[in-house]
């Protein structure tokens, strides 16, 4: 059985990369050969004119895969904009076969591929083609992360219902605390509405904090367990 998943937003500075980071070190202490991918990365720092993707390279550190950039992280691009419109500026095409090929690649090498997108669901990745319709074609679960303060609400439910419209099985929310703030009750009161609107499963509230902790070691654990639970039953 296919345990892989697609890592999604409802915005852009929610922290998925902090989550995936998180979710490969606690799997691979499960013992599962998990393997990130991100089909596009922009905003990239320019080294000895070679773009470095950082959050790709975060997740290839937590995981220990030896595996070609290309292959992982298809497209790179130096403007922080979304992925279509950083490749129209800066003449690169971007193929969702390449994206697709590469996938098949890496799945049929891993137990589990851990995918990341740009920003949200309807961010586009070329014209018209959006990550929302790479998640469906990969044929991939959703997990999304979200902030917990206000507006998180609209933001949340909207990508649950374009997913869901799209077919597309959501494995259920993170709600990830970016920023240190003090708990007010619309923190307190989203994650539960947003479950019961949405009709799928809160499987995790990280407050904030750093990877190095025993804390964050459990939280990352428990929720890690989840998602496998989820993906063999």
């Amino acid at each position: 059985m296919n345990k892989s998943f697609f890592i999604t937003g409802t915005d852009t500075g929610v922290g998925k990369t902090f989550v995936a980071t998180g979710l490969i070190r606690a799997l691979k202490t499960k013992g599962v050969d998990v393997c990130p991918m991100k089909p596009a990365e922009t905003g990239c720092r320019v080294n000895k004119g070679r773009l470095i993707p950082e959050d790709m390279i975060k997740l290839i550190k937590a995981s220990g895969v030896d595996e070609p950039i290309d292959l992982i992280n298809p497209y790179r691009m130096r403007n922080p904009l979304a992925p279509s419109v950083a490749a129209e500026i800066e003449g690169i095409i971007i193929k969702k076969k390449s994206i697709l090929d590469a996938y098949k690649k890496l799945s049929k090498k891993h137990d589990m591929i851990i995918a990341e997108g740009a920003g949200g669901i309807m961010v586009p990745l070329y014209k018209r083609y959006l990550f929302l319709d790479l998640i469906r074609e990969l044929d991939l679960p959703l997990l999304i992360i979200a902030r917990p303060g206000l507006g998180t609400i609209n933001h949340s439910l909207l990508t649950i219902e374009a997913a869901q419209k799209k077919g597309i099985k959501i494995l259920g929310l993170i709600f990830n605390h970016v920023e240190k703030t003090k708990a007010d009750p619309a923190q307190k009161t989203n994650p539960e509405v947003i479950a019961f609107t949405g009709k799928v499963p809160v499987i995790g509230i990280i407050p904030h904090m750093s990877h190095n902790n025993k804390k964050a070691e459990k939280i990352f654990n428990e929720i890690s367990s989840k998602i496998l639970s989820s993906r063999t039953n």
